[in-house]
């Protein structure tokens, strides 16, 4: 699912498996989760599982994905990625970073977020933008509207060390052209760093009960060619 969001050059793995088969853990990685819950061991297996199916696509050989600042996960010199999880789904995706800047995706369950948690993670610009729709019926734009912000945040990260709170990105969507469940959005950031470009561009996919949301940041603006996978949603802006 997740590749439906991501240029060619992007390796993406996922799995709707609840349990990673037994043994995909190396030791080092096994220690980061030896005192948690047996759920919590399962999802930090299965999506380990992923990234290593994403290092093959990308010719490298299987490696531990430990574990930086905030749970960061640190990868392979010269490659950029990103990994998500969440009841029911994972993935990883992975990219060379002479070809991909940085990347940051996310899953989330398509349902309704919280009261509490949607004035908490919302910019009363995006409330009215999608305020009326959010919490509805699917896709539920609030937490899409979460799930893009992870996705900022996990592409803002390694690239600058500082975290983001949910009030320095502001979302803005647009839908697919002729569909409610797919399309791309634009991430200003109300924060600045050297060198950090000051929006993201991003795409969302409502598809099996997930909203699941990519980016992946250029070295420059790119242009998609004729036939790639990404290009092709445009549409009214979410309001």
């Amino acid at each position: 699912m997740i590749e439906q969001l991501l240029p060619e050059y992007v390796a993406c793995a996922d799995t709707f498996e609840a349990d990673a088969p037994a043994g995909t853990l190396y030791p080092e990685e096994a220690e980061l989760v030896a005192r948690s819950v047996d759920r919590r061991r399962h999802e930090f297996a299965a999506v380990r599982a992923c990234a290593r199916r994403a290092m093959a696509a990308l010719g490298l050989p299987p490696t531990p994905v430990l574990r930086g600042h905030r749970g960061a996960p640190l990868w392979p010199e010269g490659i950029v990625g990103s990994m998500t999880h969440c009841e029911g789904y994972r993935a990883a995706v992975l990219a060379r970073a002479s070809e991909v800047r940085a990347l940051g995706i996310d899953a989330e369950p398509d349902e309704a977020l919280p009261a509490d948690v949607w004035e908490a993670i919302s910019l009363p610009s995006e409330r009215r933008r999608i305020g009326p729709v959010a919490g509805g019926a699917a896709p539920h734009w609030d937490r899409l509207l979460f799930s893009a912000k992870e996705s900022v945040f996990k592409t803002w990260y390694p690239l600058t060390g500082i975290e983001l709170d949910f009030d320095e990105a502001e979302v803005e969507f647009r839908r697919g052209e002729g569909t409610w469940h797919r399309g791309t959005f634009t991430a200003q950031l109300l924060r600045t760093a050297p060198g950090i470009p000051g929006s993201f561009e991003g795409r969302w996919l409502v598809q099996d009960g997930f909203a699941v949301t990519a980016i992946a940041l250029p070295h420059v603006p790119r242009v998609p060619p004729e036939g790639d996978r990404t290009a092709g949603s445009t549409g009214p802006t979410v309001r």
